[in-house]
């Protein structure tokens, strides 16, 4: 009997129509449903049909923070796709593929490998000459290869299908079965994971996180045009919202869709917004404008490839500096980066409760990595409360009844009572322009300069009661360490593991990751890093960005820099390999 692996990385490659996505979320609910642990990554481009697809899930016993390097199997739906994923197969693995359709070149798949030839066409005879059928085939072949009770992966199928494709769901099941059956005929692999069926654990991308956090923190309004790769929080939430009771709105373009959520945040709901890089320049005025009238919204921007349409399908951390300099002058704002799908759920009930307690405009800098790819959740925690802020009260002398309501009045945290429309006693206006607490212009005649400046130091008090709000970021791993890695966002995985993998080998490192950009904590962050041996940043950008942030607020600079622009994430593999030149 072979011994159980801890582990394994399948990879699904094709081109864009061959149902490659859906392949790999099956098999992700497969390994999921059979106690395994689950992180799948999607590298497509921006066509609809053709070019390069390739997408890989890693599974295993204990949790996994990446979606893996080397390949222990691949599934190549052309010979295209064989060519250039073959060599990527360990030592050991296997490829399955369509004997009827693709041809491998002789000295193509090495001698290490094993070849798993399936006569699909005999096998989807009776069902179809469906192409995509052979995706199907093929995950029954690799269930029974990998040792898995094919009754999970009917359940999968009879989950995603439903009892409304009916006709879809008996060919999907008995092309499966056979693609299961055939597999038998092939010799015994030395292969088989450790697995429990006992156990199952829910998978979701980060921006189903995202949107799942919007509902659960009470978010009522959604509005978005679609950009990749915030689309799919427009889509969830749009396909669940007749049972959240959100209203979801996709506008003309970022412009109107910025403005609507202001809109009805002022109007007293919880809103928010998605984008990407070009989509949130758009919006830079409106939020400029929130800031202004001290609206609460949350802006997800989930960054790609720039600049202009730059990398639409493909993933980067070049937008932090957007995110800080959003609209033109000064004014309170919050920018965070969660760095996990959990954390994904955890920081917009978190952005919520901010945007209201401070009136503020806060933004979320997700990725296209984040953002996009699976992993399975042990739980999510719902242990949280609803914080809405300070409303204007008669009694608290917040409502006037000879002055009339005050909106802006001036307040030592620098958070004015607020109200929305139709309460009583609470007629305000919301300008633009600067104004005074009763909300009246002050530069229409002459500028009033005493009150601009009061206004003004009013609304940045605000920064000074948030940081506390905010976690400070903390060493994970050893303290006297002889490197310490600093990231943000969604290099946290790769990292720890990186980390983790380094220190079994005798290696003593840790690692800071920073979360709250702005504001910034920069007291703790430079006490940490003087305390350090050595620094090393890992970022998704050209000019590391995350280093001249911490050098612009605390003076300390980085000694070294790993950086990726090339629109695919890291691997751990890459941060090994940069962590021990550093060391030598």
């Amino acid at each position: 009997m072979p011994l159980p692996k801890s582990e394994v990385v399948v990879r699904t490659a094709g081109a864009a129509g061959d149902g490659i996505a859906a392949t790999g979320e099956t098999f992700a609910k497969v390994c999921s449903r059979s106690g395994l642990h689950v992180f799948a990554y999607n590298s497509y481009q921006s066509v609809i049909r053709g070019g390069f697809v390739w997408l890989q899930v890693r599974a295993g016993r204990t949790k996994v923070q990446s979606h893996g390097a080397g390949t222990d199997f691949l599934i190549a739906l052309n010979s295209r796709e064989l060519e250039r994923h073959a060599n990527d197969v360990v030592k050991g693995g296997g490829i399955l593929y369509n004997k009827d359709k693709v041809k491998p070149k002789p000295g193509l798949i090495r001698d290490d490998i094993t070849q798993y030839a399936l006569p699909v066409l005999d096998i989807t005879a009776k069902h179809g000459k469906n192409p995509i059928l052979q995706n199907t085939v093929a995950l029954g072949a690799l269930v029974k290869i990998l040792k898995i009770d094919f009754s999970v992966l009917s359940g999968v199928l009879s989950d995603t299908f439903g009892s409304r494709k009916k006709a879809a769901l008996e060919a999907n099941l008995a092309v499966s079965q056979a693609g299961y059956e055939y597999a038998e005929t092939f010799e015994t692999v030395d292969f088989a994971l450790d697995l429990d069926y006992n156990t199952r654990r829910p998978v979701m991308t980060g921006n189903q996180a995202l949107a799942l956090g919007a509902v659960a923190a009470g978010c009522k309004f959604y509005a978005a045009y679609p950009m990749t790769p915030a689309s799919s929080i427009l889509h969830w939430l749009a396909a669940t919202s007749t049972r959240t009771g959100i209203l979801v709105k996709q506008a003309e373009d970022e412009i109107a869709v910025l403005n609507m959520a202001i809109g009805a945040a002022f109007a007293g709901v919880r809103s928010m917004v998605g984008t990407s890089g070009g989509g949130f320049s758009l919006m830079s005025e409106a939020i400029g404008l929130a800031g202004q009238t001290e609206t609460p919204v949350v802006i997800i921007s989930s960054q790609r490839g720039g600049p202009s349409t730059g990398l639409p399908t493909k993933t980067e951390q070049a937008d932090l500096f957007q995110a800080l300099g959003a609209s033109q002058g000064d004014y309170p704002k919050i920018v965070l980066a969660p760095s996990t799908v959990d954390d994904c759920f955890s920081s917009i009930v978190e952005a919520f409760n901010l945007a209201e307690k401070f009136q503020v405009p806060v933004i979320v800098l997700s990725d296209l990595y984040l953002s996009e790819h699976m992993e399975s959740l042990d739980g999510i925690d719902l242990d949280f409360s609803i914080e809405r802020g300070e409303f204007a009260k008669p009694d608290v002398g917040s409502i006037d009844s000879k002055n009339g309501f005050k909106r802006y009045a001036f307040t030592e945290s620098g958070v004015s009572p607020r109200s929305f429309p139709g309460r009583a006693g609470t007629v305000f206006q919301a300008s633009s322009d600067e104004h005074d607490d009763a909300a009246n212009i002050i530069s229409d005649v002459f500028t009033d300069e005493e009150m601009r400046t009061r206004m003004f130091q009013k609304r940045m008090r605000k920064m000074e009661r948030i940081l506390p709000e905010l976690a400070p970021p903390r060493l994970e791993g050893k303290n006297a360490a002889d490197l310490t890695l600093i990231g943000w966002g969604s290099t946290y995985g790769m990292i720890r593991e990186a980390v983790s993998t380094l220190g079994e080998e005798g290696m003593t490192l840790n690692h800071l990751h920073i979360k709250y950009m702005l504001p910034f904590h920069a007291k703790q962050v430079k006490e940490i890093l003087e305390s350090c041996r050595n620094t090393l940043t890992v970022e998704s950008n050209y000019t590391g960005q995350l280093s001249r942030l911490i050098r612009m607020e605390t003076g300390f600079d980085i000694k070294h820099q790993l950086l990726k622009y090339d629109g695919e994430p890291f691997y751990p593999g890459q941060i090994i390999t940069k962590v021990r030149e550093v060391n030598n």
